[in-house]
Parts: structure tokens; sequence; C-alpha cells
């Protein structure tokens, strides 16, 4: 079945072939539309791969400096309650030098969204070490691959949130048409948790960086399967009622 592109989403996609970023960002676009709110969303963007969303979807939007995303979310909230707000954050932005912005929103349990790209590296940059990355995972400042003897374990986002009271927590992925499916399921409960008022809610996203992996497209689909995700497994870990998982 063919899906209507959405209203607001432009067809100039500025991200490198392979890359989820195109992906997730339609997903944001079709739910928010879906859900009639595409007119009354502001979106606090950061500094990565992820501001590329400036130029793909037609929202009203704040690029934060880096890291300060989550923060320019709450503030956008807390100023205008009835608009629907979400931060648009890669995994270097918001569990590096916004980590700390990342655990306070949601230690506050604030009412916004966060769309958390994960892809394991500083995808812009040159492709370093990120707070994701895989132990042994080469980057090009881990070019032995990762020691966590000496930089400790993956970050893991969501079991650090889901000790929280907080609205809706869940991990997707864009590695094929029924997980597509199943993460826009889980930014639409994102949403709707915002919109009941239930708090903080995220959604982290397992996205392929084919041109930092030095893989072809495929075989990043592949690599996230067989390897990122039994790091980072799917699945809902808080919903709308408050219950953990």
């Amino acid at each position: 079945m063919l899906r209507k592109r959405p209203e607001h989403l432009y067809t100039d996609n500025k991200y490198c072939p392979g890359c989820g970023h195109g992906i997730i960002n339609r997903l944001v676009a079709e739910v928010l539309e879906e859900m009639g709110e595409h007119r009354n969303v502001i979106c606090s963007c950061s500094v990565g791969c992820g501001g590329l969303i400036l130029l793909t979807y037609g929202c009203d939007m704040i690029q934060a400096q880096h890291g300060r995303a989550a923060a320019v979310a709450v503030g956008i909230k807390r100023s205008r309650p009835d608009a629907m707000v979400f931060s648009y954050q890669g995994d270097g932005d918001a569990l590096a030098i916004g980590l700390s912005e990342t655990l306070y929103a949601a230690i506050r349990n604030d009412n916004i969204t966060v769309v958390f790209v994960n892809n394991g590296v500083f995808g812009m940059t040159g492709g370093q070490m990120a707070p994701t990355t895989l132990s042994g995972q080469k980057t090009t400042t881990s070019p032995g691959g990762r020691d966590v003897k000496m930089t400790g374990e993956p970050v893991n986002i969501i079991e650090l949130l889901r000790t929280l009271n907080i609205g809706y927590l869940a991990r997707g992925s864009v590695i094929s048409v029924p997980e597509i499916n199943k993460t826009k399921k889980y930014i639409r409960n994102a949403f709707e948790a915002q919109k009941n008022k239930e708090g903080y809610s995220l959604v982290e996203v397992l996205s392929p960086c084919p041109t930092n992996w030095h893989m072809p497209p495929l075989q990043s689909l592949e690599h996230i399967k067989e390897n990122v995700m039994q790091v980072y497994p799917l699945g809902e870990f808080a919903n709308r009622r408050g219950i953990h998982d």
C-alpha cells in the first residue's frame, strides 16, 4: 500500500544513501499529520545529522546548541503548553554532551517527546566513537575497536530512564517494513502520551549509518539485526499508564 506524502514533508532528502534519518523524519511527519497536530508542532533539533531535519520537515523549529535540544524543548513547552513539542536528537547529542539535559527532562517528567536516533557513531563529524558505540566496534577514534575496560559499556538510555515515573518509553528500528510500522506505532504512542499530559516520552530508533560504518546499506541493516539489537533490544518499556515491563 502506497503512503501519501505528508503535507509538510519536503521531497529533497539531505541524508546519505541508506541512512535511516529520512525514514524516521517521514514517520514523525506521518504521525503528526494523522493526529491532526502537524500545524501545532514545534521541534527542537540538535546539532549533527539530526539537524538536517530542518531541511526535511517543514514545521516550526528551533535549532538548539549542541546537546541542549531537550532543554530547549522544555522551555518551548513551558511557554507554549498547548503546542506539540518534540526534540529530534542523535546519540552523540543526547547522550554525550547532552546527557544531563536528557536525564533531567525525564527526572522532572516534563511533558515533551524525544525522538532519539541511535546509529552508534558521531555521524556528521566523521564517525567518531559515541556513547552507544558497541564493544569492539571500530570508529575513527577507536580504530582498534571500542575497549570497554577503558571507555565503559555502551550507554543504554532506556535502562536508565525506565527506573523513572515517566509517560512512555520504547525502542524501534528501521531495518524492515514490519519494524518501520512498529516504530511508527511507538512514535504515535509517545505523542499521544504528550497530548494526554502524561509526561516525558522517548522513542529510541536504531538506525543504519552505512557511510561511517563502511558498509553497503543492506549489510548495515543486517548489522543492526545481528549485533546492535543484541545490545539494544526492541519493544515498549514504559506505557502511558505508567506500567513498566
